[in-house]
């Protein structure tokens, strides 16, 4: 994941500002987490993808 998509990411459920934790990066953030402080909910990021989908439908 690109570091430029903070600008345009929100958070899926309440549609506030993500916070970026990131674990991993090189030329792109590999692992990390996006996270809600307006629902308290966190986002991971894995391989470089986002997984945005709301926590109900995650595996």
């Amino acid at each position: 994941m690109k570091r430029d998509l903070m600008d345009i990411l929100a958070c899926p459920m309440c549609k506030g500002d993500l916070e970026l934790k990131v674990e991993e990066e090189k030329d792109e953030i590999i692992t990390g987490t996006l996270y809600c402080a307006k629902c308290d909910e966190s986002y991971p990021i894995e391989d470089g993808i986002p997984n945005l989908l709301p926590p109900d439908l995650r595996e």
